[in-house]
C-alpha cells in the first residue's frame, strides 16, 4: 500500500454515524468500514465489504462527483478537508483486478431466468447480483460491446476503457451470457424474451438528445454531445471556435475532448451561475486550466448563418424565483444580446427516450420515460425498467443503484417462490 493511500485512510475518523454511507453515496457503500479494513492492510475484507454495495469500485472511484455524493458529506469536511473516499475505492477496486480477487457468489442459490436489455452500468450491476444467486441472466446489447457510456461517453482521459473492460470481465465470469447487437424494435421483440424468462428489466438508457427548439439549430455544424461522444464522428476542429451550450459533465467532457482534437478556442455557454452549475468542481477547474472559457449567466437565442454555423446571438440571464419552480430559473436580461463568432456549436443539454419507447406496450410518462412503481415494475409485472430510461437521476451510480435495487426486489420473489414451494411439500 502507498504511503498515499496510507494517509488518507488515517484521516478517517471512522464516525458510527456514517453520513458519506448514509447521505452522501447513491449506492450507500460501507465506507467508514472498508477504509478501516485498508487501514489494517486487509484489502481482500475491503474489497468483500465494498462487493455487498457495489461491483463498480474502479469505475466509481474515478467518475462519481464525490464532493457532492459521499466525500461532501464527511464529517472532515465541516473542519477542513475531506476524506478522499473516491481514491480509497479506486485504489481496492484497481487492487482487486490487479490480484484478480473474483466476485463470488452467495451460498443461498435459487433457480430462474431473467433477461436485461441494456449493458450499461445499471444492467451490468442487476447482471451481477442476479447472477451472485445462482440466476440464469443473459444481457441483450444493441453495440458490439458492454459497458454503454462507460465506454462510449465518458473520455478516456476520464476513465481508462482498459479498467472498464477489466471490470465488465470480473461480472462476465459469474456465468452471465451476453448477445450483442440486439436492438428492441429491430431484432429483438418484447415478446418473445417474456416467452423466455421470468422477468425482463430493461436498462437501455435515454440516448436521444435534447434540442433547444432555437432558430439556426439545423445549420450544419450543430451537433449533439451524447452522439459525438458515442460515435466519434467529430468534424475537423483545428483552428476552430467551438461553443458548448450546457452545465453538466458531458458539457465538460465534450468541450475537453475537442480540445484536444485541435480546436483554437472552447467555449462553455451556461444560463446559470458558478454555483448551480451541476458539472464536477474537479472536472471544471481541469477544463479551465486547459483553456476551456465558461460563460456564466448567458443564454443562445439564436444560431446565424445561411448553411454552416457562423455566430451565435447570446443574451445575458439572472437568476429569479418563479412560483411552481423548486430552484430559480435564469431569465433572459432586456437589451444585453451580443453576437459571438462560432464554428460549431454542440448541444450538452441532456438527453430523452428514443420514439420507439411508446411503442413497447408500456405505460409512459408525459415525458416518454418509462413508468414504473417505487418497485421499479412496469405496468407489465414481468417487466421492470430503472436508469436514464426510467427518468432517475443520471449519474453512474445511480444507474448501478436502480440495477442492484431491481436485482434485489426480483432475488426476493424467487426467495418468496422458493419458500412456498418447499413449505408446500
Amino acid at each position: 500500500m502507498s504511503e498515499k493511500i496510507e494517509s488518507m485512510c488515517d484521516y478517517c475518523l471512522n464516525c458510527p454515524i456514517k453520513p458519506c454511507s448514509k447521505n452522501g453515496c447513491p449506492l450507500n457503500n460501507n465506507i467508514p468500514e472498508f477504509i478501516k479494513k485498508v487501514k489494517e492492510g486487509n484489502i481482500k475484507e475491503a474489497y468483500n465489504i465494498t462487493l455487498e454495495t457495489t461491483v463498480l469500485q474502479s469505475i466509481c472511484g474515478r467518475v462519481c462527483p464525490h464532493k457532492k455524493q459521499c466525500e461532501g458529506n464527511c464529517v472532515r469536511r465541516k473542519v477542513g478537508e475531506s476524506v478522499h473516499i473516491g481514491n480509497i475505492e479506486r485504489y481496492i477496486g484497481d487492487y482487486s483486478i490487479e490480484k484478480k480477487f473474483d466476485i463470488p457468489k452467495y451460498n443461498i442459490q435459487y433457480s430462474g431466468k431473467v433477461a436485461i436489455v441494456g449493458g450499461g452500468p445499471a444492467g451490468l450491476t442487476c447482471a451481477a447480483f442476479l447472477a451472485r444467486k445462482g440466476i440464469d441472466v443473459t444481457i441483450y446489447e444493441r453495440k458490439k460491446f458492454l459497458g454503454g457510456l462507460l465506454m462510449y461517453g465518458i473520455p478516456a482521459f476520464r476513465l481508462s476503457k482498459n479498467i472498464v473492460k477489466d471490470v465488465i470481465k470480473k461480472i462476465l465470469d459469474l456465468n452471465i451470457k451476453v448477445e450483442y447487437n440486439k436492438e428492441i424494435g429491430k431484432n429483438l421483440k418484447i415478446k418473445e424474451l417474456k416467452e423466455k424468462n421470468d422477468y425482463i428489466v430493461l436498462t437501455f438508457g435515454a440516448n436521444v438528445p435534447i434540442k433547444m427548439g432555437i432558430e439556426g439549430e439545423n445549420l450544419n455544424g450543430v451537433y449533439g454531445a451524447n452522439e459525438l461522444l458515442e460515435y466519434g464522428n467529430h468534424p475537423n476542429y483545428t483552428g476552430k471556435t467551438v461553443i458548448i451550450n450546457g452545465g453538466g459533465n458531458v458539457a465538460i467532457d465534450i468541450a475537453r475532448t475537442v480540445k484536444r482534437l485541435g480546436a483554437e478556442r472552447v467555449l462553455i455557454v451556461y444560463r446559470r451561475g458558478l454555483a448551480e452549475m451541476p458539472a464536477e468542481e474537479n472536472e471544471r477547474e481541469n477544463a479551465i486550466k486547459e483553456g476551456i472559457e465558461i460563460f456564466f449567466n448567458n443564454n443562445i437565442l439564436k444560431i446565424n448563418g445561411e448553411k454552416n454555423v457562423e455566430s451565435i446571438e447570446l443574451i445575458k440571464t439572472e437568476l429569479k424565483k418563479v412560483d411552481g419552480e423548486n430552484r430559480p430559473v435564469a431569465i433572459n436580461i432586456e437589451n444585453s444580446n451580443y453576437n459571438l463568432k462560432a464554428d460549431y456549436v454542440i448541444m450538452a443539454l441532456g438527453s430523452k427516450t428514443d420514439s420507439f419507447v411508446s411503442n413497447l406496450g408500456l405505460e409512459i410518462t408525459n415525458k416518454n420515460y418509462i413508468k414504473i412503481d417505487e418497485n421499479y415494475q412496469t405496468s407489465n409485472p414481468k417487466i421492470f425498467a430503472g436508469g436514464d430510461l426510467a427518468g432517475g437521476e443520471k449519474t453512474v451510480a445511480w444507474a448501478a443503484r436502480a440495477g442492484r435495487d431491481i436485482a434485489e426486489i426480483i432475488i426476493k420473489k424467487y426467495k418468496n417462490n422458493y419458500l412456498q414451494k418447499n413449505t408446500a411439500t
